[in-house]
């Protein structure tokens, strides 16, 4: 493991660096999107049985957060609707970083590549022939390296990406109801 590491020379730090945010994005997000932390059971109990939530942890979720926006202000339709855009929207905080991420570490990967190749053909010259061993392996090992580690760090963040972009869906999915819901109990 130390030899991929090193043999990555530079450009581990910034692949070092696109796996740290990879994994706290993915475990913060993991985390925020708890069912309890968005539409816990006595908050969605009380809405089905068209009564008000309440207790001291209605404003720790976006459920609870919704309900009391709809009870306490009484919005129209379209601003209930908005407010829980906006609800949504704090779900995908962070998201963008976990995108950068899988953009950025196969072209890091790549720009090691290619590094590591010019290494190697800068020392060559057809009249002396292959250029020193040492140099000739130490360019082919940051070129081989920085790639596989950039597809390590971006394959197992797309995956992330994709889970935590359905979860979304359906979290959202899920809150779109509970505004039709008091936006129909409303007019009952």
């Amino acid at each position: 493991m130390l030899d991929i590491l090193t043999g990555a020379g530079i450009f581990v730090y910034p692949l070092a660096l696109c796996s740290f945010v990879a994994v706290f994005i993915i475990v913060e997000r993991l985390l925020a999107l708890r069912p309890v932390r968005v539409m816990p059971r006595d908050v969605m109990q009380a809405l089905l049985d068209g009564q008000e939530p309440a207790g001291d942890g209605l404003e720790r979720s976006a459920a609870g957060r919704i309900a009391s926006f709809f009870y306490k202000q009484r919005p129209d339709d379209e601003a209930l609707k908005a407010y829980a855009r906006l609800e949504v929207a704090r779900f995908e905080r962070g998201i963008f970083l976990l995108e950068i991420v899988i953009a950025a570490a196969p072209l890091i990967g790549l720009l090691g590549t290619v590094t590591g190749l010019i290494q190697v053909f800068a020392h060559y010259t057809p009249d002396a022939g292959l250029p020193d061993p040492s140099i000739f392996t130490q360019g082919i090992a940051l070129a081989l390296t920085t790639t596989m580690l950039g597809l390590a760090i971006a394959i197992p963040s797309i995956v992330g990406n994709n889970y935590l972009q359905r979860r979304i869906d359906l979290l959202a999915a899920q809150l779109d109801v509970e505004v039709e819901r008091l936006n129909s109990s409303r007019e009952g």
